[in-house]
């Protein structure tokens, strides 16, 4: 019999896969995380241009894992308000969504309790995963790694690796292995679980930029008819002491292309022009990125010695920064049930065993997953009867208050009592 190099193998060093390696070893567990990255760059990241919006029950895990706290201060941002716009910016109105309207659902609540949530550069994520998950003693890193080949028939999965400095190829093995490798997961693929692709057809470029007006920690989601338009809240920047945003913009290819090509002040002039203005001049901060719209939601999310993780099992759209909650989310109820089975002397690779942890992660994610798209394509459908239908969704919710606890609980990650029993037994299949 071949022994085990430890209790699970996790394919991935983003945020969502650190996350795991040490929640694993706080729980007691070894894991052994395998990146294709090298070190410096996982442990000093690039800024990638993109803002990643946190849930309250999102901030708590990473309080616990430790990674909240390797964060600067000028690294956390708060949304205090969100407003959802309808084609050109006022014409329509806007839905405004706060703390203060996740009541019970009857009537808003007498006065806001805090943040809706929190926003964090997604380089800033990486880093301080990275940082905590090199202290933890149940975790090994193996950076540089490319996996060549995983299999899960055996008495224990198994990976095969290339790496620099290594003899050869080297394999791995353990009672457990975890895909968390992107939306595109190549170890998905070899594991034989497939993946619904959804092509938007349509590319986002994030950045940030600067400001003359203050922003108040207001989120606005503007549904062009062309392009959407979402311009976050940041933390004024320290050094200049400059009002900063996130801007996403969501355009067709050939647009999107055309925005990339332009000079920093015409892009920025751009965007200025569809934000009517709100935050007076504002001008283009760092880089630009460009990335293509494509979600991703896993036929399964286990099977005998694997289970999926983060953008390997649901891969979302950004409209409802709903992403890296969801990884987080798994990371969690992932490594409950380990520790429930393991009490019980179960084989925590076992089928039967990893399938209560995708069936309880699917009834969260799917309506998640399902009502993100509904809502990309209503507001992304430039013809006359969605545009109308879009209108009377804003006005219906702005009227009614059990519908707007609904939105906030979703944003904020506490859905009202009620909005949890109607979703359950909706979301199973």
């Amino acid at each position: 019999m071949t022994s085990p190099d430890s209790d699970v193998l996790i394919v991935g060093a983003g945020p969502a896969g650190l996350s795991l390696a040490i929640a694993l070893s706080q729980a007691g567990f070894t894991a052994t995380v395998v990146e294709q990255l090298p070190a410096a760059t996982l442990a000093d990241p690039a800024p990638d241009g993109r803002e990643i919006a946190l849930t309250h029950p999102s901030r708590a895990t990473l309080q616990r894992l430790g990674s909240w706290n390797a964060l600067p201060p000028h690294e956390v941002g708060e949304i205090h308000e969100a407003q959802v716009h309808d084609g050109p910016l006022g014409q329509h109105g806007a839905l405004q969504l706060n703390a203060g309207n996740a009541g019970t659902g009857t009537t808003p609540a007498a006065a806001a309790p805090g943040p809706l949530g929190f926003i964090v550069p997604n380089h800033a994520l990486r880093r301080s995963a990275f940082a905590v998950a090199q202290r933890m003693s149940g975790v090994r890193i193996l950076t540089g790694a490319q996996v060549t080949r995983v299999s899960t028939h055996g008495p224990l999965a198994a990976l095969d690796y290339v790496a620099d400095g290594e003899n050869g190829p080297q394999r791995l093995h353990a009672p457990l292995l975890v895909a968390a490798d992107s939306r595109f997961s190549a170890t998905r693929r070899q594991l034989g679980l497939g993946a619904q692709m959804t092509d938007f057809g349509r590319t986002v470029i994030v950045c940030r930029m600067r400001h003359a007006q203050p922003h108040g920690n207001v989120a606005h989601e503007c549904f062009g008819y062309e392009r959407t338009l979402a311009v976050l809240p940041l933390p004024d920047d320290p050094e200049h002491g400059h009002a900063l945003c996130s801007v996403v913009v969501t355009a067709g290819a050939a647009d999107a292309a055309a925005l990339m090509a332009l000079d920093p002040a015409a892009f920025a002039a751009q965007v200025q022009a569809q934000f009517a203005h709100r935050l007076g001049p504002m001008a283009l901060v760092g880089e630009r990125h460009a990335y293509p719209l494509v979600a991703a939601y896993a036929d399964r999310f286990s099977g005998h010695r694997c289970a999926l993780l983060g953008d390997a099992a649901v891969g979302m759209h950004p409209v409802t920064a709903h992403g890296y909650n969801l990884g987080l989310a798994g990371v969690e109820r992932l490594v409950a049930v380990l520790v429930a089975e393991r009490r019980k002397g179960q084989d925590i690779g076992s089928a039967d065993v990893l399938a209560s942890y995708a069936r309880a992660h699917h009834r969260h994610a799917w309506p998640i997953y399902q009502g993100t798209n509904a809502i990309v394509r209503l507001y992304t459908d430039a013809r006359p009867v969605p545009r109308l239908l879009r209108q009377l969704v804003l006005q219906g919710a702005r009227r009614l208050p059990p519908l707007q606890a609904a939105i906030v609980g979703q944003l904020t990650g506490k859905p009202p009592a009620w909005a949890q029993w109607v979703a359950g037994p909706a979301a199973l299949r």
